[in-house]
């Protein structure tokens, strides 16, 4: 049991390398008893009864509950999410895979299911914030809206807010969300908590860009643990790390214009497999 353990998590793990700073300080990030990153629709998903392929098969996966699995196009395959992360499991729990699923079409084409689902899961962790959690920046009827994790002593991070005006003239709003790379107990997390407990939220983020971080203080109650547990399970491996409104993670900083681009092509490229799939 031991062994199929360790083959889950392996199985679970980020493929792509982590350009966090502390990954044990990661690990490490103190518990938080406000809302759960949990997506809302997995209460939807929970089996009604015993007879749920789905409850065998999650008793044999450690950690696991029925509704972390799904079932994918493929007989006798179900999925398996952990947080944004999408692994493949046999019905026997015989096999696991990690890798994304793609679909073949008539049309020549090959959808990538799992990053669709990927978009879908960040997208009901994001729905179960409110904004009253965020630092928002631009109106509310926007063309578009991402979602940025960010760190207040992160350059790129910096560059981006600097050119907030222009973000907003082209129509996207930008909602802030805290991912200081280094971990707890560290300068840029103690200010990102300080920013959120001034008066003035807003400008006391401001100020922190720029530097101007002396004045303030910290208290309890901030959302800075939450967001940043949100920012691992929907993947975020650096800063500025963006989610479009299409549910793609974009990992880096983009110009404004070059930012838009990218999001009509994330939302083209999102109604093409939608038909696809359809």
């Amino acid at each position: 049991m031991k062994v199929r353990h360790l083959l889950f998590i392996a199985a679970l793990a980020p493929l792509a390398a982590c350009a966090r700073e502390n990954t044990a300080a990661a690990a490490a990030a103190p518990a938080t008893p406000q809302a759960s990153t949990a997506a809302p629709a997995a209460a939807k998903n929970a089996p009604e009864d015993k007879s749920d392929p789905r409850v065998a098969l999650a008793a044999k996966i450690p950690g696991t509950k029925p509704e972390d699995l799904r079932a994918t196009p493929v007989p006798g395959i179900y999925e398996l999410t952990h947080g944004a992360e999408i692994s493949y499991i046999s019905a026997d729990a015989g096999y696991v895979f990690a890798g994304d699923m793609y679909r073949v079409t008539d049309k020549g084409d090959f959808p990538n299911l799992s990053e669709q689902r990927r978009r879908d899961l960040r997208l009901q962790m994001l729905g179960a914030i409110p904004e009253s959690q965020m630092l928002v920046y631009g109106p509310a009827k926007a063309a578009h809206t991402i979602t940025v994790f960010t760190d207040i002593d992160c350059p790129w991070c910096q560059r981006l807010h600097s050119q907030m005006a222009d973000y907003n003239k082209l129509g996207i709003r930008v909602r802030y969300m805290f991912y200081p790379r280094t971990g707890p107990d560290t300068e840029s997390w103690e200010k990102a908590e300080a920013v959120w407990c001034a008066k003035d939220r807003k400008d006391a983020f401001t100020r922190a860009k720029a530097g101007d971080a002396k004045r303030l203080k910290s208290c309890a109650g901030s959302p800075v643990a939450r967001e940043y547990k949100m920012g691992q399970d929907i993947g975020v491996t650096g800063t500025p790390g963006v989610v479009l409104d299409s549910g793609e993670l974009v990992p880096g900083y983009l110009a404004p214009a070059q930012m838009l681009a990218h999001i009509r092509k994330s939302a083209a490229e999102d109604a093409a497999a939608s038909a696809a799939s359809n």
